[in-house]
């Protein structure tokens, strides 16, 4: 199945893989600052605790208007999706940027390549207008237009 316009299933994916690979990298965060100073492992347990669950909030919440996007073939929700995929996208380019760690870099890459994924989709939600999501040939311009069959 080709998914054209399906931003509440991209949304889904984004919020399931992003919360499980945000707590995954801040579990590995905490283990390695427990074994480093084991005096601060319960504050750093509780701030990542509490990021994991401010992050599913917020995947949570950018799905829900992904759904809404795609159930109403909404120009302007796709509009508002795509600025809070620019955000999640800030974010990401944060992360990369100041992590030394070969697992995070490689969690924010794929968060990356999910949010690209989503913007696509609404982007092609977007420009529908509310109409059906139709693939634009390559070269329009060699096109001819279809002969219409007339019945006498």
């Amino acid at each position: 199945m080709k998914l054209r316009y399906e931003t509440g299933a991209a949304t889904l994916v984004q919020f399931a893989v992003g919360t499980i690979l945000g707590f995954l990298t801040q579990f590995s965060t905490v283990v390695a600052s427990c074994f480093k100073h084991s005096g601060d492992c319960v504050s750093d347990t509780l701030t990542s605790l509490l990021y994991v669950i401010l992050l599913g909030m917020w995947l949570g919440f950018v799905s829900v208007i992904g759904y809404a996007a795609q159930d109403k073939r909404s120009q302007r929700l796709a509009q508002i999706l795509v600025g809070l995929e620019g955000i999640i996208l800030l974010v990401i380019l944060f992360n990369i940027r100041g992590s030394h760690n070969l697992f995070d870099q490689l969690a924010s890459l794929i968060d990356l390549a999910i949010c690209i994924w989503v913007v696509m989709l609404a982007w092609r939600l977007m420009r529908a207008k509310g109409g059906r999501i139709v693939k634009i040939p390559a070269s329009t311009h060699t096109e001819r237009p279809r002969r219409r069959v007339t019945r006498p």
